[in-house]
């Protein structure tokens, strides 16, 4: 299975702030749309990502007053992507050794939506379930 078929399942909703906003601002986005990152877009342009892990970070690091800082200041400036054809398997690759639990999925320079660790479980298991009701009909028809 690919980026693609978890795209098209889940819908390609793209959740941004812009660098230049507050990170108080981009946590009330994180509350208000119950997502664990958002892309940091310049328009149509992908600069980073803020995720959870960012924001904990930083307030640990420098306390609440870190919250009025903008958001290019704390976000994840070196992305790492991957496509629509990539297969469900290289990506679980990727984000297991990379410690991301968010790829942002791009088609050329073009951001076309948002891969989740918890959107791969949710294929996953929806896989398995098919795999296992298909084998269980398999049986009782023999």
């Amino acid at each position: 299975m690919t980026v693609q078929a978890i795209l098209e399942s889940k819908g390609r909703y793209i959740y941004s702030v812009e660098p230049d906003e507050r990170l108080s601002a981009a946590v009330k986005t994180l509350s208000e749309r119950r997502v664990g990152a958002v892309m940091v877009m310049r328009g149509a342009r992908l600069d980073g990502i803020l995720s959870e892990r960012d924001i904990v970070r930083v307030i640990a690091d420098r306390g609440p007053a870190a919250l009025d800082q903008p958001v290019h200041t704390v976000m994840t400036r070196d992305v790492v992507s991957c496509s629509q054809t990539d297969t469900v398997g290289g990506i679980m690759e990727v984000m297991t050794n990379s410690k991301f639990r968010h790829l942002p999925v791009l088609d050329g320079d073009r951001v076309v939506g948002l891969i989740s660790i918890g959107d791969i479980v949710k294929w996953r298991l929806n896989e398995y379930e098919h795999e296992q009701k298909a084998l269980h009909d398999y049986i009782k028809s023999a």
